[in-house]
């Protein structure tokens, strides 16, 4: 058996409008072990959550279309699977937290009977009492008292419907989970509960994860390894490690200098990344990030950049990543090494 569950090639996404295409995704590559957690980070629109829905097949069709690439899983490419095969996979094998739990939970069924109906979808053997059973063990779980099976989404704070969101998605134990920002609408006490509670399933049922969030707190103490992502392209990869202290892409650097926390630490103003994000169906000739970066040269500008790979699979696509000079730009990082083993040990 392959140590890599999850393999995605060259993955290309786009959606025709009215105005023209949008490249929404370009030349996507990831790889995911089991039991690994590996974190997606980049500003609104970088391209996070096509990428998630690519995986799960979950792009409208129209206007999306995923133009070419594969998505290997367990050495089936998901592109090839018929509709019927890929909603067998879809909670059994693969399973999503979507952002935003208000709108992802029935407001007139029983949050019980939600996490039931999954079960009974992919498990059609057990008796309705067995899944029943199974659906409550489930909200015990993840913190909610079986008694509040029979309870509408409506009776639950925020937090507490993330967590039902949470058991319908591991309701079939899944291998891989592709959490969306599972934590956005949570203040940051429920917030801290909800990631706990997430790394402690994990851990389990050694389950492969894909974690997608703006916040790269919780990918320094959630993710074994990182994608940087900006304007639909990957743009840095490595081990949590090497992207908090060897990064190598100007654009990694400003998401770091952009850490409240790293300001203080370093004693001065925050950092923000100035200008905006390219139009997806106008991205620059050279670089992508070459319009907002203050290190772009001509070349930049004008010529798109390979990926710069080390040894360890590292890579950053830049043009001067190798450059010893120009990585003596890169921010000093308030966390030391050790801080950052502990907080992956966590």
């Amino acid at each position: 058996m392959s140590d890599i569950l999850l393999d995605v090639k060259n993955l290309n996404i786009v959606y025709s409008t009215s105005d023209g295409v949008v490249y929404a995704l370009n030349d996507a590559n990831l790889q995911i072990k089991r039991g690994e957690t590996l974190g997606l980070v980049g500003e609104t629109g970088a391209g996070k959550t096509t990428l998630a829905r690519g995986i799960m097949r979950l792009i409208p069709h129209p206007p999306g279309e995923i133009r070419s690439g594969e998505i290997m899983y367990e050495d089936q490419d998901i592109l090839k699977l018929t509709e019927k095969e890929m909603r067998q996979m879809r909670g059994r094998q693969i399973s999503m937290i979507f952002q935003d739990p208000m709108t992802s939970l029935n407001p007139v069924m029983p949050v019980g009977d939600q996490i039931l109906e999954v079960i009974r979808n992919h498990h059609p053997e057990l008796s309705k009492q067995d899944a029943k059973k199974q659906a409550g063990d489930m909200l015990e779980m993840v913190g909610i008292p079986a008694g509040r099976y029979n309870d509408f989404p409506h009776q639950f704070s925020g937090g507490m419907k993330q967590r039902v969101i949470i058991a319908i998605a591991l309701a079939c134990n899944p291998q891989l989970l592709i959490a969306d920002e599972p934590t956005t609408a949570l203040d940051v006490t429920i917030q801290a509960q909800v990631l706990e509670m997430i790394r402690n399933l994990k851990q389990k049922n050694n389950t492969s994860m894909l974690l997608i969030t703006h916040d790269l707190g919780v990918v320094a103490d959630m993710a074994d390894k990182i994608m940087v992502m900006y304007a639909g392209r990957p743009v840095e990869f490595g081990t949590a490690e090497e992207i908090f202290y060897e990064s190598c892409h100007p654009y990694t650097w400003g998401l770091i200098r952009s850490i409240p926390e790293q300001a203080i630490d370093e004693k001065k103003p925050l950092t923000p990344i100035h200008g905006n994000p390219p139009s997806l169906m106008n991205l620059p000739e050279g670089c992508v990030f070459s319009p907002r970066c203050p290190y772009a040269t001509d070349k930049c500008r004008k010529q798109r950049p390979e990926r710069v790979v080390t040894e360890s699979g590292h890579y950053s696509a830049c043009h001067y990543s190798g450059d010893p000079e120009f990585l003596k730009n890169a921010p000093e990082t308030s966390r030391t090494r050790k801080d950052s083993k502990k907080g992956g040990e966590a």
